[in-house]
């Protein structure tokens, strides 16, 4: 027998780091596959990810710290992508969103640095949905065309598109110059006379106008001068705030940047459209979008249906949505069951965070995926951090077991701090077992964030940006991306990103991830003395397609025999005697020795590490 070393002393051991538990507990139970390929989705914040410019002065100017293009995407870097294991890429910032910057000469109207977040501009304040950033360009006069050649470059190389889609907000400034004809932008029919109205895109605070929030710790553009700085900004009647804040003057931690949608939800809470009945859960989205042919929805509805036909005429593959739980289930059943009439094959992933309205949104809501950052990235990162033990991953995928599918995964986005942070993990190392136990749980789609292949860790204060969060509001340039795509890597982070590689590839493409699952963790905590709370090992499987994921969530190596209960033996059919298990991202192996004393796996598994066997029949 061979018996697995160690973490990889490159990073070839280290990619098998960290497992967890599928949506059921049951071992014959087969989750749902929604695609023929698992999808791995790529997210870039598109205007860091191909800039090289190594200044990075906080509150730089574009001139002084550059920005990435469109054209920075060139076929090779979209290959390195594709060959990470990615299948979808996601384009954050794309769209058209306010910033602080000179595009008069297009058109378009300067943005007020009162109302912008940052010098770049939040990506979630867009100001015009049928146009893309101009930043973004090499020639801002032909933005949707060299937007449009990206996606061609980006379908050429294997790699479905996506956007965002911000239904609950837009920025203050919203104004489309690109619009298509006969289309008419938000607030520009609406009655500013009434606080709401059904057909009213936005709700209005009658008679007063509004203010900028006040606070003496800011100042817009970190106090430099600029005309139009001055502590105000015209809005008359003032508009409600994108968080939902009522007052004419909103406060500085509000959403003070964008102003909130009105999907004919009354000011109580009351619903001013058509309901679904509790049997549409069941019903698919033909039949969605039969019940909704013939019936009047608010304005605001067929504004965003056009929006989404506009990007899937333009060949985007999908959308994520972004503050969803903020926006009433019946418009998505609507829009979603549009979206998947013209094209069923679409990505429609959600952003939301209360899990008691999960299953409404994925069944009444028609959508394919939806953020699973309150249940199973919350609990990796406690583990993480030895605030719970693995147990605590038992009972939280046992109540995700029927929609486990459904629910994306991720240990990095644009929103939560990066792994290698001093606020996180301070080690990209740390994430190995987590990222395994993520990517192997279940059939749910895996997100990497850029740059989390490589282990950033986000260490400066970039402006409105702060340190552990990658900035998504100034012009940046991110050192371990940049050091990427000038081929000048460290030893450690070309390493790392072999282990993503090699576990995103496999996440992909293993038909048993799409397959039956089983926990083992609790018969191993129970029946084996050697096995603690820093590990956790599952099985998956299909006929053809045998795996057991074991990961180490300890800082120490350690030595375990791990058991098999006698229900998964049954399962797989497996006699008396001994097989060979080969770990699928290394080339190390195991044995498994079956008898009538015991059955056991001998494990040497390293610090933050673990291992994907797949059973040699």
């Amino acid at each position: 027998m061979k018996k697995i070393q160690s973490l990889f002393t490159a990073a070839l051991l280290a990619t098998a780091a960290g497992c967890a538990d599928d949506p059921s507990n049951s071992a014959e139970r087969k989750p749902e596959s929604l695609a023929e390929e698992k999808p791995v989705i790529y997210q870039v914040m598109t205007r860091l990810y191909g800039n090289t410019n190594p200044t990075n002065k906080p509150w730089g100017t574009l001139e002084e710290n550059g920005v990435g293009k469109f054209n920075d995407f060139t076929p090779e870097v979209l290959g390195e992508i594709r060959d990470l294991g990615a299948n979808y890429i996601w384009y954050t910032g794309a769209l058209h969103h306010a910033l602080v910057g000179d595009y008069t000469e297009y058109g378009i109207g300067n943005d007020d640095p009162d109302v912008v977040k940052g010098r770049a501009g939040s990506p979630y304040a867009i100001k015009d949905y049928y146009s893309v950033n101009p930043d973004l360009a090499e020639n801002p006069a032909q933005r949707l065309d060299e937007f449009r050649a990206l996606i061609e470059r980006s379908h050429e190389q294997g790699l479905k598109v996506i956007i965002d889609i911000v239904p609950n907000h837009v920025a203050r400034a919203y104004h489309s110059v690109q619009k298509p004809e006969g289309v008419r932008d938000f607030g520009a029919d609406d009655d500013t006379s009434v606080t709401y109205a059904r057909n009213n895109n936005f709700y209005y605070v009658i008679g007063e106008d509004f203010k900028v929030p006040e606070n003496d710790d800011y100042k817009p553009l970190n106090g430099e001068p600029h005309p139009l700085v001055d502590g105000k900004f015209h809005e008359s009647p003032a508009k409600w705030t994108g968080n939902g804040a009522r007052a004419a003057q909103p406060d500085i931690n509000d959403w003070y940047e964008t102003v909130k949608i009105n999907f004919g939800v009354r000011p109580d809470g009351s619903k001013d459209f058509p309901e679904l009945s509790a049997e549409f859960a069941q019903k698919d989205y033909k039949a969605h979008a039969e019940f909704w042919a013939d019936k009047d929805v608010p304005d605001t509805w067929k504004k965003f249906r056009n929006i989404a036909d506009y990007w899937l005429s333009f060949g985007v593959d999908g959308f994520r949505y972004d503050m969803a739980g903020m926006v009433p289930v019946e418009f998505w059943s609507y829009l979603n069951s549009s979206i998947k009439m013209k094209k069923p094959d679409a990505l429609l992933l959600a952003e939301i965070y209360t899990p008691e309205r999960y299953r409404d949104y994925i069944h009444l809501g028609k959508m394919d995926y939806l953020y699973d950052k309150v249940g199973t990235y919350d609990t990796l990162r406690a583990i993480m951090a030895g605030n719970e033990s693995t147990d605590a991953l038992v009972p939280l995928q046992q109540s995700l077991a029927d929609i486990a599918p459904h629910m994306l995964h991720f240990m990095e986005n644009h929103d939560e701090q990066r792994i290698a942070s001093g606020e996180f993990a301070g080690n990209a190392e740390a994430g190995k077992p987590a990222m395994l136990v993520s990517a192997t749980i279940s059939a749910a789609p895996t997100l990497v964030y850029f740059g989390q292949e490589l282990g950033e860790a986000a260490a400066e204060d970039a402006g409105f940006g702060k340190a552990s969060r990658t900035t998504i509001f100034d012009y940046w340039s991110v050192p371990s991306v940049r050091r990427w795509l000038l081929g000048e890597s460290t030893e450690q982070e070309k390493q790392l990103r072999d282990f993503y590689k090699r576990l995103m590839n496999f996440s992909a493409a293993s038909p048993a991830l799409r397959g039956n699952y089983l926990e083992i963790h609790s018969y191993n905590r129970e029946h084996n003395r050697d096995y603690d709370g820093q590990l956790f090992a599952f099985a998956r499987w299909t006929e053809g397609e045998k795996l057991l994921v074991v990961a180490n969530f300890g800082k120490e190596s350690k030595d375990v025999t791990l058991r098999l209960p006698e229900t998964l033996l049954q399962q797989w059919r497996l006699r008396d005697g001994t097989y060979r298990l080969t770990d699928q991202l290394s080339t190390a192996e195991s044995t498994l020795v079956i008898s009538r004393e015991e059955t056991k796996i001998p494990l040497q598994i390293a610090p933050l590490s673990g291992y994907i066997l797949r059973l040699n029949l």
